[in-house]
């Protein structure tokens, strides 16, 4: 694992707005990782404690239903955000992760923004806003995916 650089974290919306001082501290604080492609980065309902962000390539969020099988939930690019639940409340995953071709991620540890929250609030509350914003857009596709499906459902 390394430290990513700062050029791929200046572009991922959940640092969007940050100093540069502020991106180089995260960068110190998390670590890149890569994943071949057709690796398990996390299963669904496994504990989990890290939040992961794309820095190159593409994941895959599936889950098991019952009579389909392997089902894809979404496909995240460079950019996106996935694991967030671990970091805000250290809930089980919601999916499966796979990596859907050589992938880069910039990981970052729940103790460890549970230690930015002590030593740098400024820097923590941006990420945590910048989180609030992804997660609204996340709901409003849903909402709209549903309403999809149960018009589809009425035909």
């Amino acid at each position: 694992m390394t430290s990513p650089s700062l050029t791929g974290l200046e572009h991922v919306p959940l640092f969007a707005g940050l100093s540069a001082e502020a991106l180089e501290l995260l960068g110190n604080l998390g670590q890149e990782v890569a994943y071949d492609s057709g690796t398990t980065i996390f299963e669904y309902d496994a504990v989990g404690e890290t939040l992961f962000i794309v820095l190159e390539g593409n994941i895959r969020l599936s889950r098991e239903i019952a009579g389909l099988g392997d089902e894809t939930l979404t496909l995240l690019g460079p950019g996106s955000v996935f694991g967030e639940n671990a970091l805000l409340e250290g809930a089980t995953r919601s999916a499966t992760a796979r990596a859907s071709d050589h992938c880069r991620l910039f990981v970052f540890e729940r103790l460890i923004f549970d230690d930015l929250l002590l030593m740098r609030q400024d820097v923590a509350l941006e990420v945590a806003w910048n989180l609030v914003h992804i997660l609204c857009g996340r709901l409003r596709e849903t909402n709209d995916k549903v309403a999809m499906l149960s018009a589809a459902a009425k035909r």
